[in-house]
């Protein structure tokens, strides 16, 4: 039996519908920014940290904190400063007199979706304290090691404007995150239905609509969703051409690009690809699902020149000069 007939149109209709039913709810909350809802349900669905990246103001909390109530997880949120401190992130062993003893007091990394508010405000080694619970889904304190509950998921939000005061994401950790999301503001029309909420004192709330148990059987149902032999390896090519662009008509590009994308990228590409097919009520990958993750999945992967950076060529210029050009299947 295929892969594809594994998982039937019945099972992918359910999930969707589970799935339309809580975009519905996080929609009574948060206007607009239907891309960046889209790429934090891909992250639930692929297992995937997402980072966001924008100007204040833009609901990225709001949108985080809805996504959370909606699915009854349990939610912590942090907020980085330059102060804080590993332990206030993962907890620490405390001494108790009366017993002589050590216990352990967990830190708000033990929830299910952990916001890390304005990360790129926390020194390095408070941003290297994330690296074994994103990575391995596990924290150690002391001697032992604690598994984290699943679903786990990092949900980051940093500044791209403000700069004073805060430390730049190394590059081990931004590699950590599957998506990194980059948001504009809203419609005139968006704008407007913002505004006249916030003159009103909107304060509604959604609703649990899922639970995380369902989180886990759609993460199940996301595994199952068909990849066609043709799309890996166009998923394949598009990480190498950030490395090799001579390989693909793109010789010019070996003056801007530094480092390309590592393999990681590829596994987040294809993730990323079968949660956008089940969102889209689909058992199967298409290339245009590539295409729609690829920004997001390698901008923060491929480190630029000084060249570049001097001519005004950003990472999106590269990726999307790189998607008109390898061949689709």
């Amino acid at each position: 039996m295929s892969q594809e007939a594994s998982l039937s149109e019945e099972v992918v209709r359910r999930s969707s519908a589970q799935l339309a039913k809580l975009r519905t709810e996080i929609a009574r909350v948060v206007v607009g920014q239907n891309a960046m809802v889209s790429r934090l349900l891909v992250g639930v669905l692929a297992r995937g940290h997402v980072l966001l990246e924008g100007v204040p103001g833009l609901a990225k909390t709001t949108a985080i904190k809805s996504l959370t109530a909606a699915l009854d997880a349990k939610f912590q949120r942090v907020q980085f400063t330059p102060d804080i401190l590993p332990a206030d992130l993962i907890g620490t062993m405390i001494y108790t007199p009366s017993s002589g003893s050590f216990q352990t007091r967990k830190g708000p990394i033990f929830a299910n979706f952990v916001l890390a508010d304005e990360i790129n405000r926390a020194p390095s080694k408070v941003q290297s304290a994330l690296l074994e619970a994103m990575q391995e889904r596990q924290v150690t304190i002391g001697e032992t090691t604690w598994r984290l509950q699943e679903p786990f998921l990092v949900l980051a939000t940093q500044n791209p404007i403000e700069q004073e005061g805060t430390y730049p994401l190394p590059e081990a950790q931004v590699d950590r995150f599957m998506l990194k999301i980059k948001l504009d503001y809203p419609s005139m029309e968006e704008e407007q239905l913002i505004f006249d909420r916030g003159m009103d004192n909107f304060s509604d709330q959604p609703q649990p609509v899922l639970t995380t148990d369902d989180v886990l059987q759609l993460q199940k149902v996301v595994d199952q969703i068909y990849l066609d032999p043709s799309v890996r390896d166009y998923i394949v090519h598009l990480t190498r051409a950030t490395r090799s662009p001579e390989q693909y008509r793109l010789p010019e590009f070996n003056r801007f690009i530094q480092f390309g994308a590592s393999p990681r990228a590829s596994l987040c590409i294809g993730k990323g690809a079968k949660a956008l097919a089940l969102l889209a009520g689909r058992n199967y990958v298409t290339p245009q699902d590539v295409k729609d993750i690829a920004l997001d999945a390698m901008r923060h992967r491929v480190v630029l020149t000084y060249e570049a950076e001097a001519e005004e060529i950003s990472a999106d210029d590269v990726i999307k000069k790189i998607l008109d050009v390898v061949p689709t299947p």
